[in-house]
């Protein structure tokens, strides 16, 4: 089955709604760049997204992957907290060339992707999310127009309750 993508710009509490979802039973992955942040910066000459973009997205990359390939293999609905295309995005915010591996890499997933939209009063900024709220917002931006761009349909998760969220995407999942 194919692995349903929750993601949007920082701070827009997607890693809640993934939560929300696992509680729910749903099988779910959590996000890898916040993972391979945690371990990178732990190690000396660690690779992060801030000091050396194009080698962190190839991590990312991997680490994606394999969560895609995991998930295809299951027979319930699996989420992943972002995907391959958010590499896309990044790599294009950051200025760097997105090549046509990564493009075609981040095809394989459910046709609609749910966007959560930074929001003000949850937004908070720490180690390993540097950005302003207004990036958070730019990235964001980036991150819709660079899934629209993989062929992607963008399904916006209105804002309310985790509940509220995880039922919007659960409900429009079953429309098809």
């Amino acid at each position: 089955m194919q692995p349903i993508i929750i993601t949007g710009g920082p701070g827009a509490g997607k890693t809640t709604l993934m939560n929300a979802l696992g509680e729910q039973g749903f099988l779910t992955f959590p996000e890898v760049s916040r993972t391979l942040i945690r371990q990178q910066s732990q190690l000396a000459d660690g690779v992060l997204p801030w000091t050396d973009l194009p080698r962190f997205a190839e991590l990312c990359l991997d680490m994606m992957s394999q969560q895609r390939d995991q998930a295809c293999v299951e027979t319930q609905l699996a989420f992943v907290d972002r995907a391959i295309g958010d590499i896309c995005a990044y790599l294009a915010v950051g200025g760097e060339v997105v090549t046509p591996d990564y493009r075609e890499a981040a095809q394989g997933y459910y046709p609609v992707v749910f966007f959560c939209a930074p929001h003000r009063d949850i937004y908070a900024q720490d180690e390993e999310r540097p950005h302003s709220f207004e990036e958070a917002e730019q990235i964001h931006h980036q991150l819709v127009a660079t899934y629209q761009g993989l062929g992607y349909e963008v399904a916006e998760v209105p804002w309310g309750s985790v509940e509220e969220r995880a039922g919007w995407v659960l409900t429009r999942l079953a429309q098809g």
